[in-house]
């Protein structure tokens, strides 16, 4: 597995950096946003571990340009819950506020570290929607439709469903992570965005209390 952390306190990010060497991760270490772009073009990362407030480049634009490369966890102290929709919405794939538990943050790594490992999957086609998770594509009646990862991924369990619903709970766990907390604002800022992508007519339900079916 490998992993760069990007964060700019040196002595913090060293010592994660240790931890993780010891958990049998292949770590590299960037002190500023810059760096962490730089790295990233030649080495493909199964995780990165991102701090939001950086120098040089800021975490939230380091986050946009690898979401599409590597799977993020940002890593930082603004744990309110606007932070965690505004940095999960960026296409992060997983939050955790400092203070941390070392153990969580291993165990938060492995969790992301095995999404990146998929097996060949199926084509999906329903309501005119046509998705491809090799290729990662989107089509609606032969429109392209270009997703965020997360609302890929929401959309991908959506269709699996087949017309089935799907809770709210079931959709962070799968979309998101076992450690999803229990507040909905992210799946429905994330939901919000995908309906807006896929265009007329509507064809995600949002069934009240209960969850949504495509």
């Amino acid at each position: 597995m490998r992993v760069l952390i990007v964060e700019d306190e040196e002595q913090l990010a060293d010592a994660v950096a240790r931890g993780l060497r010891l958990h049998a991760m292949a770590v590299d270490v960037a002190y500023d946003g810059q760096e962490a772009l730089e790295r990233a073009s030649y080495i493909d990362y199964d995780v990165v571990v991102l701090d939001r407030d950086l120098p040089e480049v800021h975490g939230d634009d380091v986050c946009g340009e690898l979401t599409s490369k590597s799977r993020i966890l940002m890593l930082t102290a603004a744990g309110q819950v606007r932070d965690r929709v505004d940095g999960l919405s960026l296409g992060a794939d997983d939050y955790l506020v400092k203070p941390f538990a070392f153990a969580e943050l291993v165990a938060r790594i492995r969790t992301l570290a095995r999404r990146t490992s998929t097996v060949a999957q199926p084509v999906l086609e329903r309501a005119g929607i046509r998705l491809d998770p090799a290729r990662r594509t989107v089509t609606r009646d032969g429109r392209e439709v270009a997703l965020s990862r997360k609302e890929f991924d929401l959309l991908r369990e959506l269709m699996r469903a087949e017309g089935r619903l799907v809770s709210s709970a079931q959709l962070r766990r799968e979309v998101w992570d076992e450690f999803a907390e229990g507040d909905t604002s992210v799946l429905r800022v994330t939901m919000t965005a995908l309906r807006r992508k896929l265009g007329a007519p509507p064809v995600l339900e949002n069934v009240p209390g209960k969850g949504y079916r495509l």
